[in-house]
């Protein structure tokens, strides 16, 4: 009888398979590690129409930005064409283009960009302008040819290669770093393999190189994988907050999953080109003063500001 009443004093004290689960994970995330998720579902804008409309108000401001028209040339399919200077054809009506002027509408193929390319390429915009970020590209690949030579020299000639660019040190650290990564794990320095992904596996192959966050993923998928992805940097997170597409409270993050999320995916790279151009130019959309590149807007042209009432 003692024994039998032992024996269920230790089937009770033995943890059960509910017991012994694993609490969920309390890891803060990251937009690259909720690939689907919209933090703010409750949020029902922007609206397809919304976005059509905003875009379709810029293109007809600035028309296309030439500095991403070969970006956009390399894409399967334009919701809209464009003409050889990068602005919008007539709505039903007026003369199409052909394939040819659309591919390469100065008669000259551009050099093709390697996707390793592309990706230091959008490490070295981090703080910068397009001018120094080019610069420092053109002078890191002049002095290091290929990226076997990047990986083999000291730090100190990479940094003083990309120094116009700004921040050389954490850039040049990030680079090798993620060059010895890459060469670890595939055994040479190439990213084509990222062409045959989906937008999801390519974020999740891309956290294994350190140093590289959303919005440089989001930037290599829309410009040098043409996938349908939509990076978000200070002016399109400023100026979706002020058209009232994103909740007050949100942080950029957040932002870039509840837009990847609303925004369609055929809008999403003439969208964010414009608004991110739109950004540059605009004082009211953009409160920041000082910098040389806010001008060529007057008051009241603002073609946004019937959106919303905050700009």
């Amino acid at each position: 009888m003692q024994k039998h009443r032992k024996r269920k004093q230790l089937e009770l004290q033995r943890p059960t398979r509910s017991s012994t689960k694993k609490k969920p994970s309390t890891k803060p995330t990251t937009g690259l590690t909720e690939l689907a998720k919209d933090p703010y579902p409750t949020h029902h804008r922007p609206t397809p129409d919304e976005c059509r409309a905003v875009r379709d108000s810029l293109l007809a401001q600035h028309g296309f930005p030439k500095e991403f028209a070969k970006y956009r040339r390399l894409r399967p399919s334009h919701d809209l064409p464009l003409d050889e200077n990068g602005s919008p054809f007539p709505q039903g009506g007026g003369p199409k283009p052909e394939p040819s002027e659309i591919d390469d509408p100065d008669g000259e193929l551009e050099e093709k960009e390697s996707v390793l390319d592309g990706l230091v390429k959008t490490v070295l915009s981090q703080n910068t302008t397009e001018a120094n970020s080019q610069r420092a590209f053109d002078t890191l690949k002049s002095e290091f040819p290929t990226w076997e030579n990047v990986l083999a020299a000291d730090s100190k000639y990479i940094e003083n290669a990309i120094r116009c660019g700004g921040l050389a040190p954490t850039k040049a650290s990030c680079i090798k770093n993620m060059l010895g990564r890459l060469l670890e794990r595939k055994g040479k320095l190439c990213l084509e393999y990222l062409k045959d992904f989906s937008v999801d596996e390519v974020k999740a192959e891309l956290l294994h190189f350190k140093g590289i966050g959303p919005k440089t993923v989001a930037c290599l998928l829309m410009f040098h994988l043409q996938q349908d992805d939509f990076p978000v940097d200070t002016h399109v997170f400023e100026i979706a907050k002020a058209l009232g597409w994103l909740p007050s409270v949100a942080d950029r993050n957040k932002a870039y999953l509840h837009l990847n999320q609303r925004i369609p995916n055929e809008l999403k790279f003439d969208l964010n080109c414009l608004l991110y151009t739109h950004g540059k130019v605009c004082r009211k959309c953009i409160k920041k003063e000082g910098t040389k590149i806010r001008k060529g807007l007057k008051d009241g042209s603002c073609p946004l500001l019937h959106y919303c009432r905050s700009i």
